[in-house]
């Protein structure tokens, strides 16, 4: 029997097996519901918890003159581990604006849009909890549980620097790993990377935040909502102008919506 019998004959068994065929075939259903919508939303939910959570406690941690260097390595290290073992599962956003973006750059799906924000902020609000569990109240309370607070007078600025950090963020998830032109299987790595440049650019000015479910963890967990709304339309802008650039401009022929 050659290759090509021997291959339809086990189809044709598979096919003609009554009801445990109809049975195996109502588990692979169910299997793949769960491996494209409730997997992804765990990876997200986990992997975002953690981010958060090493995020604030490098921040409730850094005591002495650490400035920005502890949270900057800590933040784009956790990242980078993290997309690593989720991204196979969820692209491994653990970030509303980068969901976003990547949505518009047509990397997901629409149906998942929303529970991927909705499980990255359950992951932030996780994590900072877990930091507040860990640390006693009066360093916890000293760095505001990892929060960020800026000066009413400095809206603008912080702003400002919200939207360009995430652009640059955005446009490396988004060229590194969605536009198949540059896609790169260094993008975990480079995305570590740019968080941590990041901060160590913007970090004095705004925190350098670019993710708003880092944001709202800390701030729940805290109570602290002071010009909460800066991180959320920063990096938002930010998210949309890469989609612009993108689309526009830097994507490759499937992605460009001109000049193709």
């Amino acid at each position: 029997m050659s290759g090509m019998e021997s291959k339809t004959e086990v189809f044709t068994i598979t096919e003609t097996g009554g009801e445990p065929a109809v049975k195996k075939g109502n588990a692979n259903k169910k299997r793949c519901v769960f491996e494209q919508y409730v997997q992804p939303c765990l990876a997200e939910l986990f992997g975002t918890s953690l981010f958060v959570f090493v995020g604030c406690a490098s921040v409730v941690g850094n005591v002495g003159a650490g400035g920005v260097i502890q949270p900057a390595v800590a933040h784009g290290l956790a990242l980078g581990v993290l997309i690593m073992m989720f991204g196979p599962i969820s692209g491994g956003h653990f970030n509303p604006a980068v969901s976003l973006s990547v949505y518009l750059c047509g990397g997901m799906g629409l149906p998942l849009l929303l529970p991927y924000i909705l499980t990255q902020m359950c992951g932030g609000m996780i994590g900072a909890g877990l930091t507040k569990a860990i640390y006693p109240d009066t360093l916890y309370a000293s760095s505001l549980g990892g929060a960020f607070n800026i000066d009413a007078n400095d809206l603008a600025r912080t702003t400002l620097a919200e939207a360009v950090m995430s652009l640059f963020l955005t446009t490396v998830v988004c060229m590194g790993a969605v536009n198949n032109q540059t896609r790169s299987p260094w993008a975990p790595f480079g995305i570590g990377l740019t968080v941590t440049a990041n901060i160590f650019a913007g970090g004095i000015v705004s925190g350098a935040c670019m993710n708003p479910a880092r944001a709202f963890g800390p701030a729940v967990a805290a109570n602290h909502w002071n010009h909460h709304w800066v991180y959320w339309v920063g990096p938002t802008c930010g998210a949309l102008l890469t989609v612009s650039f993108i689309r526009l401009l830097l994507g490759d022929q499937k992605t460009r919506v001109v000049l193709k």
